[in-house]
């Protein structure tokens, strides 16, 4: 029962884009197994998929537990042995392309039963998979319903008002597109234009908030990264200078002045002057509200930051983590609200240190352990707060992250679900997979100083195809 509630839970939500498990369920029936744009063979174990052929859709998807004949098992779907991952995945963690750290965790979605491991409870650096980790301690702490808000308030004086920043990365200053849109200073400067029209007042100074943040707002990586822009609670599209929504790009020196600048524009053009640039003020608490905008929903920004690994959404989810547990709000507190988030669910967070929300930092350190148990705490139909954690993960060979990977390990086609992990020497993956007898499993493999990324990123995936297409009894 467990497994087909799980099953279910994860077919019915799609991920962040919507129609995009539509589209997979079509592709996957009639994919080749084709180059990727970036970046087969039989796994080992006594059962399993035929070389080289590629997963049908139905076996990505189909309700978990439900196999076919006249009778049934107190398990019909069992998981596979140790003995057999053993012997699938023991080969495969003695590739010349790994490096010297070779971690592995393999677990049963349903029981939460580790199946197979190997240095599983060895701490290392688990680069972008620690947004597995954010994304968890986010939803449990706030839910996913939660929205971020940005707000304009009254100022301590007459004619002042003070743009409030609330942490929402995805705050946009251009025309927002599609059915669902996002917080947008468009709508913000409409609805405070019309508030301060009501009022008699066409002419404001026009202040900006930032105090919802405390400690450094450059990451420990240093300013001027294209990875990630400075970590503040106000910034229109990421702090992007070009037209991107993901990946690396230049960013804004001062995202928050930027984002009032633009906002000040946004007014001029409704009819309501400024006086002078925008400057950098606290809003006082008796403040009135004259307008406010809010956020995707906490698993619309969830989804979209582990499909995309999106760093400056991590950051920010790590920051609202901190907030609802009365934490410092900076990077060392969301850390520690991270750390007793993951605790509180009864999670192996021994020997882990999270010193950023993204990744991006080289003193992060998880076990494969953990990143698993993660998945199954995902996977819990009990938890259902926390599936946008699963629904988020990119598709092998379909989207995000993973897109342009598993031409050469075709069995994980459409099959593996994972969050990649990459920093200088450092390669990780952590996910589910829908093995060959149809049982949900959640995996991590971690890899460290490898001479070869790109050597050691096709070697994950081949333990990942390795652990969908056997059956292992």
């Amino acid at each position: 029962m467990g497994v087909a509630v799980a099953a279910a839970a994860v077919t019915a939500a799609g991920p962040w884009d919507s129609g995009q498990r539509t589209a997979e369920r079509q592709r996957a029936e009639a994919r080749s197994p084709t180059r990727g744009e970036h970046h087969g063979e039989r796994s080992g174990g006594r059962s399993g998929r035929a070389a080289g052929t590629v997963p049908r859709a139905a076996g990505v998807l189909a309700p978990l537990g439900a196999v076919a004949g006249p009778t049934r098992s107190p398990d019909p779907v069992p998981p596979p042995t140790r003995d057999g991952l053993t012997d699938s995945l023991g080969p495969l963690l003695k590739d010349p392309a790994l490096g010297p750290l070779r971690s592995a965790s393999v677990v049963d979605a349903t029981t939460g039963k580790q199946l197979y491991g190997s240095d599983a409870g060895t701490a290392a650096l688990p680069a972008s998979t620690i947004k597995i980790a954010t994304a968890v301690a986010a939803l449990d702490a706030l839910g996913p319903d939660h929205r971020i808000e940005t707000t304009v308030v009254t100022g301590a004086a007459d004619d002042e008002i003070v743009l409030v920043g609330g942490g929402d990365p995805t705050l946009t200053a251009r025309k927002p597109l599609g059915v669902d849109k996002p917080a947008a200073l468009r709508t913000l400067a409409r609805d405070t234009a019309r508030a301060l029209k009501d009022r008699g007042r066409t002419e404001v100074a026009v202040g900006y908030d930032t105090s919802r943040y405390t400690g450094p707002d450059v990451h420990p990586i240093g300013p001027g990264n294209e990875n990630i822009a400075a970590v503040t609670p106000l910034m229109a599209d990421e702090g992007r200078l070009d037209d991107s929504a993901s990946g690396p790009a230049p960013r804004s020196a001062d995202p928050a002045d930027d984002a009032a600048r633009t906002f000040a524009r946004l007014l001029r053009d409704r009819g309501i002057d400024t006086k002078d640039d925008p400057h950098s003020v606290t809003a006082g608490h008796k403040a009135e509200r004259l307008a406010v905008v809010r956020s995707f929903p906490l698993s619309t920004l969830v989804e979209r930051m582990l499909t995309t690994s999106d760093n400056d959404i991590a950051e920010a989810l790590a920051r609202q983590t901190a907030i609802a547990g009365e934490e410092p709000v900076s990077f060392e507190g969301g850390g520690r609200a991270v750390t007793r988030r993951l605790e509180k669910l009864g999670l192996p967070t021994k020997d882990a240190k999270f010193t950023d929300g993204s990744g991006l930092s080289r003193k992060n350190e998880v076990t494969a352990d953990l990143l698993a148990q993660l998945l199954v705490r995902a996977a819990d139909p009990a938890r259902p707060e926390l599936r946008p954690v699963l629904t988020g993960l990119p598709v092998a060979g379909f989207t995000g992250t993973l897109r342009g990977r598993y031409a050469d390990a075709p069995a994980g086609t459409g099959v593996v679900r994972a969050k990649t992990g990459t920093l200088t020497g450092v390669n990780t993956l952590a996910g589910t997979v829908v093995d060959a007898d149809g049982r949900l499993l959640a995996f991590a493999f971690m890899t460290t100083d490898a001479a070869d990324p790109h050597g050691a990123q096709a070697a994950l995936d081949r333990l990942a195809s390795a652990v969908a297409n056997c059956g292992c009894r």
